[in-house]
């Protein structure tokens, strides 16, 4: 059997717990019945969970997320250079989308008690923060455990689109201006080249269900679809949908914004 060192176990099954669900038939008026049967069969229950393998140490079956933890596999993408080359994970920073094997309950908040549910759940895919998570190794497959609180986006099917992409509670999904820049010299360079130079400001295209409270009620966002908003230098996280270029921004760090005009 591998091995692995405490202080690792120890951050996992803080985390997770092996499933022990006792079967509904247990408790039922028949079960008195069956008990005998039930011990016959056990050393095959056994058997089946002696094949869960968690970071090469066997456990006794599928792993539970706690709380609001949320297990997820990492997706393995090809990400499109500029040029129109195909770069595979390997020379990328490590993925940040994945789809959820698994999520908890959800926390219970620290002073109200009140259950705050899990936004995510098992087969929605994700996408998270670059630094997020715990990796762990579940049946040989990587995976990373992160919070609720990590997702910033969820969709539901093969890939993310503009119609399926929901930002997460309090995040906003924000179009950015697609413009071109003179230089100096008056020389016209499309914006990509100058990334850094780009001011954060762009159109509101989606907004999520607002800052969750203590009570589980939702703060509605500040602005809406379609608004014109600024946020923060360097806040937010770029993600491109159906080839174009949107950040994803928390509420808190739109600094201003200008309604829609009406047509």
């Amino acid at each position: 059997m591998h091995t692995i060192t405490m202080t690792r176990l120890a951050i996992v099954l803080a985390i997770l717990t092996a499933a022990t669900t006792t079967p509904a038939s247990a408790f039922s008026p028949s079960s008195h019945n069956n008990h005998h049967q039930q011990q016959h069969h056990s050393s095959s229950s056994t058997a089946t969970y002696a094949t869960t393998v968690l970071d090469g140490q066997e456990i006794r079956g599928p792993i539970t997320p706690l709380g609001n933890f949320v297990v997820v596999r990492t997706k393995d993408t090809l990400m499109a250079t500029g040029g129109g080359i195909l770069l595979p994970d390997q020379s990328m920073e490590r993925p940040t989308e994945g789809e959820v094997i698994t999520a908890g309950p959800g926390k219970l908040h620290p002073h109200t008690g009140i259950r705050i549910t899990n936004p995510v759940s098992s087969g929605m895919s994700v996408l998270y923060g670059k630094f997020d998570g715990f990796p762990v190794t579940y049946n040989e497959d990587e995976m990373q455990i992160i919070r609720d609180d990590d997702v910033m986006l969820y969709y539901s099917g093969n890939r993310m689109t503009k119609e399926n992409a929901m930002p997460c509670r309090d995040y906003v999904l924000v179009k950015l201006d697609e413009a071109k820049m003179e230089t100096s010299s008056g020389i016209v360079v499309a914006a990509s080249v100058m990334k850094d130079d780009l001011p954060c400001q762009g159109t509101v295209f989606r907004v999520g269900e607002g800052r969750l409270g203590s009570l589980g009620e939702f703060t509605p966002a500040p602005v809406k679809e379609g608004d014109r908003c600024k946020f923060k230098d360097y806040a937010g996280n770029e993600v491109q949908i159906d080839g174009e270029e949107y950040v994803v921004v928390r509420m808190v760090e739109i600094l201003c914004m200008a309604e829609e005009e009406e047509k």
